[in-house]
């Protein structure tokens, strides 16, 4: 990390912390984010201009993708040493400040932090077969424990039967999505096709395989001007799926919807540093009926958060990611309030 000649320390330490944060994951890459900082905290917002209102109506996407905006930002601190304080929600009247991250005391790095940070870089979605679809029990018994230290439970889904059930509901949901036409339309607007050069959605050549080439839909990004959606993919591979889990939350509130996303990025970044990546399939969650089908697919029965997909694969693109100078700005941060 290098400072500019008129930069303070503090100032170099901020800008570091929001570069980890804004690696993180988001629904359709919307980054869905905003950063202030004070002389002792870091402030994260949510950018609800950036909410996708047919996938997620109610937010509840969006405030997991700031849950793990969150977690990186919260690994950045420990990278620098400090323990950081977190407060979800400290301002009752401003419900879109969604954190304040305070400088604590000393904390020296472990090698879980430092296995996680050096992920962040390498972390990415993949859409399509992965090359290895085991993941061994010890990884998924370490998966499930660092889920737990931030108040989620992640499940996989061994189980033939459920493993097709939560097929089933993908596929009902996706079909769905396509059919709609605002659904659609909103998935246009987040695809980018080759040589685009804005820095946030999804590029085409992050969707080299057809959405539907393995046992769970996926997305049609790269399709939308091709109608290939309605084809059927030249090859498929069930199985190789990879290992279907699903994240989970005691209650479904605000808060559980920013710790589901911390877990999420605990989980991804754990799962990178032992070379797994993770595919989404969260269609089935924005459907109501469908979200209290997945439920029933949950042992403990309690809230889904994420439908997830594990597995190696040799294939690697990364999503683009915003500037600093657009998610830390100079004035005041003033995002639009919740509609």
């Amino acid at each position: 990390m290098t400072a500019d000649r008129n930069s303070s320390p503090h100032d170099c330490a901020v800008r570091h912390l929001v570069r980890a944060a804004v690696l993180a994951p988001s629904l359709h890459n919307s980054q869905p984010w905003l950063f202030a900082c004070s002389d002792s905290a870091v402030l994260l917002y949510a950018d609800y201009r950036r909410r996708l209102q047919f996938c997620d109506p109610y937010g509840r996407q969006l405030l997991i993708s700031c849950g793990a905006a969150l977690f990186n930002l919260r690994l950045a601190m420990r990278h620098l040493g400090f323990h950081p304080v977190v407060r979800l929600f400290p301002d009752v009247e401003a419900p879109w400040l969604l954190a304040r991250v305070e400088w604590g005391a000393y904390a020296g790095v472990t090698p879980e932090v430092e296995l996680m940070r050096q992920a962040m870089r390498h972390r990415h979605s993949h859409r399509g077969p992965f090359r290895t679809a085991n993941v061994p029990a010890p990884l998924i018994e370490a998966l499930a424990r660092h889920a737990r230290a931030e108040g989620a439970e992640l499940y996989p889904l061994d189980d033939t039967v459920v493993r097709r059930r939560l097929g089933r509901l993908v596929h009902e949901a996706e079909t769905r999505e396509r059919r709609i036409p605002g659904f659609g339309q909103e998935l246009a607007h987040w695809a980018r096709p080759y040589g685009d050069s804005r820095v946030d959605g999804v590029p085409a050549e992050a969707c080299a395989f057809h959405p539907d080439c393995v046992a769970l839909a996926g997305r049609d990004f790269a399709g939308l001007t091709r109608r290939r959606a309605t084809a059927r993919p030249h090859e498929t591979w069930p199985a190789r799926t990879g290992l279907m889990v699903l994240l989970t939350t005691p209650r479904d509130t605000r808060q559980d919807w920013l710790r589901a996303g911390q877990a999420l990025q605990r989980v991804l970044l754990y799962a990178a540093g032992h070379e797994y990546a993770a595919g989404f399939h969260t269609q089935p969650l924005e459907f109501a009926d469908l979200r209290a089908l997945v439920r029933t697919l949950a042992p403990s029965r309690q809230h889904p958060q994420l439908v997830l997909r594990l597995g190696r694969t040799n294939w690697q693109v990364r999503a683009p990611r915003r500037s600093l100078t657009e998610v830390l700005p100079h004035d005041d941060v003033t995002p639009l309030p919740e509609d």
